[in-house]
């Protein structure tokens, strides 16, 4: 028989270590089990409560799962289920401070302020081995430069620039002034500092003073601000919009299914060839989106078309809404929100759409012409220029989308209408033809001496004469045999004089500088030849304006001078029995067509645009600037 081994001193306190845990695992859960119970009587700060954190995330997930299965209650357009970020569509403010040269003694030298010490450090680096002898001239002076970057604005574009003299500045005149190069960068006002970003933008150019084309034309202050058409160029990074999803749908599938769909209908392709979606899903909380580039010039619209997208639907469902499409195409009040559909849908959209050309109703016309023409399809182009040519509350919207079909027919129809009556729709066709096709032959383009560009129009109505102060520095001449009336005295500046003899059928432009050989140049009297000729003598962009304004305001323009004369967005619309259909009593007879955040950026001017706040530090490094003065960027 085997004895038994005698039991260890190991063995036994294995067993006792065994019951101990037993008992504090035992211990542990009564424990917990007493917190949780514990938990709905007690309550403060350290309140247990993981059952409500979770039921709270499954509410939301399963709002998900309804909203993509299209279950009753939860809209089908992905528009219910996001928001654009304001952040993604406002102006970034950048700011700097520069120096102007040729003021011709009107300038100052300024006083010792934040600024002035900003300017000679920028001039230092710059090599400039004595700058205070510079900023002492007369013909100089400090000036704050101002651009704002719009939205969707990629590396190398180019922006307006404002020009302005500082408060308590003694400079009498901006007018014939250059800005020098000029660095441009986000400043935020924090703790009582100025914070200075990078710099995303430079500036240069002559300056275009207020007073020769605005209100501000009998006051000092128009001598004081200028502009600098398109003088600016952005260097920063490519912006793009984002879209935010809606708090109680952020899900990474909610985001992911967005960004999908979106995808799906806009991409475009990579250097390779390879096919890249136009839309990603960032986090749970929000989108990246890249514009198309169909929608470049009218990105409002893009975002539209992206609200009225299906967020899913089964080919039965998609269907079924075609036929619900069809009749709402043909109706006035229905018909915007059923092309946007149509055209979200893509070219599955493109046949309803051309049974909406066919209506009786102008609005639901205009609205079919409109969507396909952002579809790539022409159909639609003689309709947009009736609505162009028409109604007023349809023209910007017509214009862009005529701009976004580049084929031939479109650009004819933009050449028809820059010989309709109306100033706003001849200069407004010259713009969607001079974006959608730059060197289209009839635009006639002559390059200044690169300072600006003068287009000769082969126009057969009234003449008139188009100047920009936004976008770029171009003057348009609509009826390129325009002659100026005789006698005739201007200046392109203080230099050059511009003089005619109706007895000698011609003008004499003379360049008179201190310290120079006066320079005579002798040309016929066709405005196109004086300003080369003014031009060929030195004469910048704000020059010859300023020549052109003098000559109408002495009544030596056989037609009137038009300055960013551009059709509007928000117009009334009165709507036609056709429109109403069958349903006169229920939709209303009048109504705006779009505002002033649906404007087409081809045509888009800054006030009309939110600014974005700086109260937060601005990208980049962030350099100490002085505290707060009369002569500090938060002030300006």
């Amino acid at each position: 028989m085997q004895a038994k081994r005698p039991a260890s001193k190991n063995q036994d306190d294995s067993k006792v270590n065994s019951q101990d845990a037993s008992q504090s695992r035992r211990a542990f859960l009564k424990a917990t089990a007493a917190s949780f119970a514990l938990g709905g009587v007690f309550s403060g700060c350290h309140e247990l409560n993981l059952r409500k954190w979770f039921d709270k995330d499954e509410v939301m997930r399963q709002k998900v799962r309804s909203a993509i299965r299209g279950e009753e209650g939860h809209s089908r357009l992905i528009g219910d289920y996001i928001k654009i970020a304001e952040s993604t569509l406002g102006y970034i403010k950048v700011q700097g401070v520069g120096f102007v040269h040729s003021l011709e003694g009107t300038g100052e030298d300024p006083p010792a302020s934040p600024l002035r010490k900003r300017l000679l450090d920028d001039l230092r680096l710059e090599q400039i081995k004595d700058p205070n002898t510079m900023l002492r001239s007369p013909d100089t002076c400090l000036v704050v430069v101002t651009a704002y970057i719009p939205p969707i604005v990629r590396k190398g574009d180019k922006m307006d620039v404002e020009v302005t003299l500082p408060d308590g500045s003694q400079a009498k005149s901006l007018a014939g002034g250059w800005l020098m190069p000029c660095l441009l960068s986000e400043h935020a006002l924090l703790e009582g500092q100025v914070r200075e970003g990078s710099n995303i933008g430079i500036a240069v150019g002559p300056i275009l003073v207020n007073s020769l084309t605005n209100s501000e034309s009998k006051s000092s202050a128009g001598l004081k601000k200028g502009v600098i058409p398109g003088g600016g160029r952005y260097t920063g990074d490519d912006r793009v919009l984002t879209v935010a999803i809606r708090n109680d749908y952020r899900t990474v599938r909610m985001s992911t299914t967005i960004a999908d769909r979106i995808g799906h209908r806009f991409y475009d392709y990579d250097r390779g060839g390879i096919q890249r979606k136009l839309c990603e899903a960032k986090s749970n909380a929000h989108l990246e989106l890249v514009v198309h580039d169909r929608y470049r010039d009218n990105y409002p619209r893009y975002l539209q078309c992206i609200r009225h997208m299906a967020l899913t639907e089964t080919p039965v469902e998609k269907h079924m809404r075609m036929q619900q499409l069809e009749d709402a195409i043909q109706f006035g009040p229905t018909s915007q929100k059923a092309a946007l559909q149509l055209e979200a849908a893509g070219p599955d959209g493109i046949p309803v759409l051309k049974l909406g050309l066919a209506s009786k109703s102008p609005e639901a016309r205009f609205r079919s012409a409109e969507a396909l023409a952002y579809l790539g399809n022409g159909d639609g182009v003689e309709i947009l220029k009736e609505s162009a040519a028409q109604e007023p509350a349809f023209r910007i919207y017509s214009l862009a989308a005529l701009a976004a079909i580049p084929n031939s027919d479109s650009a004819e129809a933009l050449r028809e209408l820059m010989d309709h009556e109306s100033l706003e729709t001849r200069y407004g066709a010259f713009r969607a033809l001079s974006t959608m096709s730059p060197n289209d032959p009839y635009l006639n383009r002559l390059d200044m001496k690169g300072d600006f560009s003068l287009h000769l129009i082969d126009s057969e109505t009234e003449p008139f004469i188009h100047i920009t102060r936004n976008k770029k520095a171009e003057i348009v001449l609509f009826n390129d045999e325009q002659r100026f009336q005789l006698p005739m005295f201007v200046r392109a500046s203080s230099k050059i004089l511009v003089q005619g003899n109706p007895s000698a059928d011609g003008i004499v432009i003379k360049r008179i500088a201190p310290g120079e050989e006066t320079q005579t140049l002798e040309v016929s009297a066709r405005v196109v030849d004086v300003i080369e000729g003014a031009t060929e003598l030195g004469a910048t962009y704000a020059d010859i304006v300023q020549m052109l304004v003098q000559a109408e305001q002495q009544h030596n323009l056989p037609g009137e001078i038009a300055i960013d004369k551009l059709p509007k967005p928000g117009r009334v619309y009165h709507r036609t029995p056709e429109d109403l259909g069958n349903n006169s009593a229920g939709d209303a007879s009048t109504v705006p067509i779009g505002n002033d955040g649906l404007m087409p950026n081809l045509f888009e001017e800054l006030p009309n645009k939110p600014i974005l706040p700086t109260s937060k530090p601005p990208a980049g490094k962030a350099d100490k600037a002085a505290a707060g003065g009369p002569n500090s960027f938060e002030v300006l």
